[in-house]
Formats: structure tokens, sequence, C-alpha cells
């Protein structure tokens, strides 16, 4: 028998929320953001190490026994909500998250070394498959012959941060050193700079085996990827929200503050409601992944992260939407984070598959395909 989920946040969540909030108000601030993403080196590397190293987070998904937090994603989600308040540049997503759950499905000795590594947060680790990919791709662009590795993948998220890729071919997944011979990675214009693409060309690049299959481990780690994505979304509508109720509460017109106005009250009441139903889902795929969906397979699991991404990422692309207009003319001008957030949650709403994508996949999980 089933029992609800209890989609509340604990006290040790709470309390997880509230270093992690701290360490970024100091070292991450809209500030220094903006004036990062205009250089070539986008990722903070100094806040990854404090997140990653002197925090742990590299390693919450990671069980102890094999050298993480033995956290679970309900406290990753909780970290990449305050990342996404803060558009944090670090590769939390592709690395602790994506790369990680790849490895988290391998068995070989090999798998075992790296994935302690990953999290230590010494080194990063990126999944070679474009940021737009889905779970259920099959990927093949890259060609295994003895060990060496051939091909071009583009798109692929954080990649000039990474240290080790981990390659999808059809004779297994590798893993490939990015300062191994054979291999380029090539940055590419990319809207959303705090989180970078960038294209990877191996040519005959050594790689080392980590699974014989790649599939399962590939979609595992997007399905994860997914789910997770949708507490990022979550923390990027909650500020937008935040910040914008608190801007029309400062600024006046007419002698009046301009969200006292009802047309306004209404827009940002709206918007509220939708903040609300998003951190309902993100939570539930969160718990939904923490807990396994042993039911059906998994497949209450597939379900839960389905409908939080074809919920949550229009509800992130509208509120920044909204608080790009109703912040006036200070809305659209460089100084102001409002377009991080807007390029952000633009990118987010087509990675790892669209909203429209999403609820395909629900339509054949719940059998109600359209005629």
């Amino acid at each position: 028998m089933s029992t609800q989920p209890d989609l509340l946040y604990s006290e040790e969540e709470e309390a997880l929320r509230s270093a992690v909030r701290d360490l970024l108000a100091d070292h991450c601030d809209a500030t220094a953001v903006l004036a990062r993403a205009e250089t070539d080196e986008p990722h903070d590397r100094a806040l990854w190490r404090n997140l990653a190293e002197s925090m742990g987070l590299a390693g919450l998904l990671v069980p102890e026994e094999r050298g993480g937090q033995g956290a679970s994603h309900r406290e990753a989600a909780v970290v990449l909500e305050e990342l996404g308040r803060a558009v944090a540049p670090v590769p939390y997503l592709t690395s602790a998250v994506i790369a990680t759950e790849a490895l988290l499905a391998c068995d070989t000795s090999e798998a075992g070394t790296l994935l302690a590594a990953l999290a230590s947060g010494r080194t990063v680790g990126a999944l070679t498959v474009p940021l737009s990919a889905t779970a259920g791709q099959d990927f093949r662009d890259v060609r295994a012959a003895d060990g060496a590795l051939t091909g071009r993948v583009t798109g692929v998220a954080d990649a000039a941060a990474a240290d080790v890729f981990l390659v999808p071919t059809a004779d297994g997944l590798f893993a490939v050193d990015a300062s191994a011979g054979g291999v380029a990675v090539e940055p590419q214009i990319s809207f959303d700079r705090t989180r970078p693409l960038a294209a990877v060309t191996f040519d005959g690049a050594a790689g080392r085996l980590l699974a014989g299959t790649a599939a399962p481990a590939v979609r595992r780690a997007l399905r994860a990827g997914a789910g997770l994505l949708a507490s990022e979304q979550l923390g990027l509508a909650d500020w937008l929200l935040t910040e914008t109720v608190r801007y029309t509460r400062e600024r006046t017109q007419f002698n009046r503050p301009v969200g006292s106005f009802q047309a306004l009250k209404h827009r940002l009441a709206q918007l509220w409601l939708e903040v609300v139903n998003t951190r309902a889902a993100a939570r539930n795929a969160a718990d939904a992944l923490a807990t396994g969906g042993e039911s059906a397979g998994g497949e209450e699991t597939d379900i839960a992260v389905a409908v939080a991404q074809a919920y949550a990422a229009p509800v992130a692309v509208r509120a920044a939407e909204e608080a790009l207009q109703l912040h006036g003319g200070i809305g659209m001008t460089w100084e102001h984070p409002i377009h991080l957030y807007l390029k952000r949650a633009k990118a987010d709403s087509i990675a790892l598959g669209t909203a429209g994508r999403h609820r395909e996949e629900l339509a054949e999980l719940v059998d109600l395909r359209a005629p």
C-alpha cells in the first residue's frame, strides 16, 4: 500500500537551504554574476570549491560507502532551488546530478573511482550529450574502436569546466579526461552565459570503459536531471516573484505604490499561485526520485518528473517575462539582473526536453494519447 509523500521541507532541508543561501549571498551577488558573464570564464570556480569541497554538496547523491554524503534528491533539490535563485554560474546540475547519476548506474571499479572523485568536488564531470537531450534518445554521435573514441557532440552544457567527460557510445559508456590527447572543447554561443555550451570533439581519444551498455546510465542521469531541473526553475520563479513584489511596493506612480493598482495585484496573485503549484510539482519529483518509485517499475517517478517539467518550465519563463514588464524601464537595462533570469529560464525551458515533449511522455505513461 503506497503512502502519500511528505512534500514539506524537513528541518535538515531548511538548515541546508539557510547555509547555501548565506554562502551565495556572500559570494554570488548579482553584480559579480553580471561581471563574470561578460568574461571568457563564466564559471565561478572559487564558488564551486566552496559549495563542492568546503560544504560537501557535490556528493549529496553519493552513498557514504562510495565517498559521498549519503543524502537524497530532496536535499539536492533544495541546493538547486538556491542556485536557481542566485543564477549561480557553477556546474552543479551537470556534474553533481547528471554525471553523478550516470556513474551511480555503473558497477565497474573505474566508475567507482571516478564517482568518488566527483563526490569530493575536486573533479568536475560532464555527460557528453546535448543540453536539449531527453532520456529516451539514442546517442551515437561518438564511435568507439578498441577504446579509442571518435566523434563530435554539440551543445554540451558546462563542458568548458569539465575535467572528465562521460561519453555514451554504441559500445558502452566511456570516461575520457578533458586534458587527454584527441579531445577538443570549442565554446559555442550560448543564450544563457551562466551555463555555457560547447562542442566536444574526440579524435581517437583514449577512453576508459565504465559500463558495457550506455543506455541505462544515460536514461537514469537525464531523468534525474530533468526532475531536479524543476527545482532550479522553482528557485528562479520564486526569486523573480519576490523581487517583483518588493519593487512594486517601493515604486510609486501618481503618489501611490504601483503594486497597489488592482491590475498588477491580479497579475502578481496569479503568478504566486503558479509558483506555489510549481513548488508542489518540483517537490513531488524530488521525492519520487529520492524514494525510487519502486511501484510500477519506477513508472511513478517517470510520471512525477514529466509533470514537474511540463509545468515548471513555462512558469519560470512567465515569471521572468512578468518581472521584466513590471520593473518597467529599469528591468530592460543590462545593469539589472532580470535578463540573467530570463535567459536561464528560456534556456532551461528547452533543456532535457521541452514542456511539450514531457507532456507527450506523460500522455504515454498514463495512456491518454491524443486521438
